[in-house]
């Protein structure tokens, strides 16, 4: 199983860490030496850009959330990175919860799982 964050989507939201049963999403400092270590491909891997479009449909929600804050504060902020991919279960918990809509699963059959906000 890959599990991988498009980091340039990614609100700092949260959602996936605290939904995942198995640990597979991590919350990191935006501008940490250890973002970009699981298995993103270089155009998914933090540049320091984030998307536009997410950028403009999520910086002004008010919803308690620290959206594309450079650090987290514990709770929200900061970027996910999935360092645990190998573990996930395909329990899709993260793809309904994800509000960048940022995550990105390959299993073992060859299909492919994108986040999709409800």
């Amino acid at each position: 199983m890959q599990v991988y964050v498009e980091k340039q989507k990614c609100t700092g939201c949260s959602h996936c860490h605290d939904v995942c049963p198995v640990g597979v999403f991590e919350m990191k400092n935006r501008d940490g030496n250890d973002v970009n270590t699981d298995s993103a491909p270089a155009d998914a891997q933090w540049n320091g850009t984030v998307d536009k479009t997410v950028k403009d449909k999520w910086s002004g929600k008010d919803d308690g959330h620290n959206h594309f804050a450079n650090s987290n504060d514990g709770k929200t902020g900061g970027i996910s990175v999935a360092v645990n991919g190998p573990s996930c279960i395909l329990c899709q918990a993260c793809l309904v919860q994800c509000e960048g809509e940022c995550i990105v699963i390959n299993d073992e059959a060859g299909s492919t799982y994108h986040s999709v906000y409800e």
